[in-house]
């Protein structure tokens, strides 16, 4: 097919519904309200159904209803606005249901602004409700990876019956970029929807139950370790991630989304200073690509950490390098992007510090 000029969110929107998507509820928020507008206008088109909800908290809970009947649903938010929807994520992952969740990012904490921020890593891959849950995080770098990762979300959501976010920040979101739409193709093997609450019951099925509540402590337990079962599966077979110039990187850059795009121009320069230097972009980052470390920590002298915050990922970097090799971090954050400049000069610091 043809490529088509787009804006993230746009893309982000139609690639949904190539997928199959045919609900939406949601809230407006900048930057990702292009989402919502162009769900409103095509999604009807496409035989779906659009709803603007109340509040945050009240798409969220539509989401789940949506999702408990079998449909394919999304909703879109960014940083305060997913925050509110917090409860109800925790109420889709117990009841193990698959929905896609986008996060276009803004600067915080608090209202904070509508510049890019990646503050809300910590958000994404460590829970953000309550309990114990995860949810599956794909971090595009630009706008036909956004496409692809949407399209993608929808069959992992339904593989594992768990909640799928698509975390991009702000500047992914408003950019405009050639995308393209190849026909759409669910991975092999999805599991049928048995469980869904399709009314069967009124026609020869068996009775279908939908819940997150288990007053019974063992029942609690044996539900919740069922669940970190499909985590543990999805660390195994789903972890993605890109390496770029490593192979006689000096200092590998780890940054994913927007950063990572700085940082490839950042590399770029580098190379033309005579400074070997190379990217580790995780393009999941729950699961966390740890082992990809492995890969290039030897033959590298130090890690640097770029971030849109205050250093979100730096701390699951930590672990993966488990002490091998110093770790330096650069964060912008307040909604200021890095420069890539910004990103040669700590490179030459760093090896600076550790020259002969």
């Amino acid at each position: 097919m043809a490529r088509i000029l787009m804006k993230g969110n746009e893309a982000i929107a139609a690639a949904a519904i190539n997928a199959g998507c045919r609900f939406f509820f949601g809230y407006p928020i900048t930057p990702q309200n292009e989402i919502p507008e162009y769900m409103a206008r095509e999604l009807p088109r496409a035989g779906g159904t659009y709803v603007q909800a109340g509040s945050e908290v009240a798409a969220i809970n539509m989401v789940y209803g949506a999702a408990g009947a079998g449909a394919r649903v999304l909703t879109s938010s960014s940083s305060p606005g997913i925050s509110l929807m917090q409860e109800g994520i925790s109420y889709i992952a117990g009841a193990e249901l698959p929905c896609v969740l986008v996060n276009i990012m803004r600067a915080g904490p608090g209202l904070g602004g509508v510049q890019p921020a990646q503050a809300d890593y910590y958000q994404a891959t460590k829970g953000g409700g309550h309990g114990d849950y995860r949810v599956l995080v794909l971090a595009p770098a630009n706008l036909q990876e956004a496409v692809d990762l949407t399209q993608l979300a929808f069959d992992l959501a339904d593989k594992y019956r768990n909640p799928v976010m698509i975390l991009a920040d702000g500047m992914i979101g408003q950019l405009m970029e050639p995308v393209e739409f190849s026909p759409y193709r669910p991975m092999t093997g999805l599991p049928p929807k048995d469980w869904a609450t399709t009314g069967t019951v009124h026609h020869g099925g068996r009775q279908r139950v939908i819940n997150s509540l288990y007053l019974y402590p063992d029942q609690l337990e044996t539900h919740v370790r069922g669940i970190y079962r499909k985590y543990a599966e999805m660390e195994r077979t789903e972890v993605r991630y890109e390496l770029h110039n490593c192979d006689q990187a000096e200092v590998v850059i780890v940054a994913y989304g927007t950063t990572s795009r700085i940082a490839r121009s950042a590399i770029e320069k580098c190379r033309r200073l005579g400074l070997r230097t190379g990217l580790l972009r995780p393009i999941t980052l729950y699961p966390f690509p740890q082992a990809a470390f492995d890969q290039v920590i030897e033959r590298a002298q130090a890690v640097l950490v770029v971030e849109m915050s205050m250093g979100q990922m730096l701390d699951d970097v930590k672990i993966a390098v488990a002490g091998r090799r110093p770790i330096a971090f650069y964060g912008r954050t307040g909604g200021i992007v890095p420069t890539p400049e910004e990103i040669v000069k700590q490179v030459q610091n760093i090896l600076e510090r550790s020259g002969p």
